[in-house]
């Protein structure tokens, strides 16, 4: 084999790992990644008298408080002509899985570093996995918050959509993406602790300049572009079509979403891996 095809061919390997790097909370390291997720599951409920069940009482509660706010005091109504027929409730609580899906990860991830500094020390320890955990552990709740949906929407509407089977596609463009903030907000975390104020505002901003509560189509057209940018509303437009719609998703536009998701992620990791060298002299 020539030099120039040696040199090929370890350029090629080496851009093969850099590409798969990421994942290797999923291959390599899955053991050390599901403990990591089950302890983050458990330890937020420990010591708590109802344990896990709050992992359903509190999606539940929240969809109460919202819908007695928005739906009965502000008389918040879900225009007909763009998929009112449902109950505000119903239409209400998809959003606020897709949003309290992002706002999770985009909350902790500042702190996670910071929260673990004793693994920092540790060489060995890789500690770009730690994103892959929180994620993990708030898609189990978007697991949990699907089926009390399930249960609310067959108690008012005594049915469901076959492409219900959809939502799992329409979430997947959203996991990159999640992932990719939660590398960019854990290493400014480190080196700036101020940044746990601002995702707070952040996550607000994005509940309410988004589709959760209000479609997009019913804003004036001036308005209109503030809510298009926020990029859950998107995902929530989606996940309505197939939950409550009965249609099938944008596949076109979850593929695009998809390659602009996974370009994030990819800078997200290349920032948190470039910066992760000097954790250990911050904390």
């Amino acid at each position: 084999m020539s030099l120039e095809n040696t040199i090929n061919a370890v350029g090629s390997v080496a851009f093969l790992r850099g590409l798969l790097a990421p994942y290797r909370a999923l291959t390599s390291r899955w053991t050390l990644t599901f403990e990591l997720t089950k302890r983050d599951i458990l330890g937020r409920y420990r010591g708590a008298s109802f344990g896990l069940f709050w992992s359903l009482l509190s999606p539940f509660l929240t969809l109460l408080i919202y819908t007695f706010a928005f739906g009965f005091v502000f008389k918040s109504k879900w225009p007909h002509e763009v998929g009112g027929d449902h109950p505000y409730a119903i239409i209400l609580y998809m959003g606020l899985i897709v949003h309290g899906f992002f706002s999770e990860c985009l909350t902790r991830s500042p702190t996670l570093i910071t929260n673990n500094s004793n693994l920092v020390k540790r060489v060995v320890f890789p500690l770009e996995i730690l994103p892959w955990s929180i994620m993990l552990s708030a898609l189990f709740h978007v697991g949990v918050n699907l089926m009390v949906f399930t249960v609310l929407l067959l108690a008012l509407e005594h049915g469901l959509y076959l492409s219900m089977l959809w939502l799992p596609i329409v979430f997947l463009p959203l996991l990159p993406l999640t992932l990719g903030v939660c590398w960019f907000f854990a290493s400014f975390g480190v080196y700036l602790r101020d940044i746990n104020q601002i995702t707070g505002v952040l996550s607000t901003a994005m509940l309410f300049v988004s589709s959760v509560m209000i479609p997009v189509n019913s804003l004036p057209p001036g308005y209109r572009v503030f809510f298009e940018i926020n990029p859950l509303t998107f995902i929530i437009d989606q996940a309505r079509e197939v939950a409550l719609a009965g249609h099938a998703p944008n596949f076109v536009g979850l593929a695009l979403y998809a390659l602009g998701a996974f370009v994030f992620m990819y800078f997200g990791y290349a920032w948190f891996m470039l910066t992760r060298r000097g954790f250990a002299d911050v904390l």
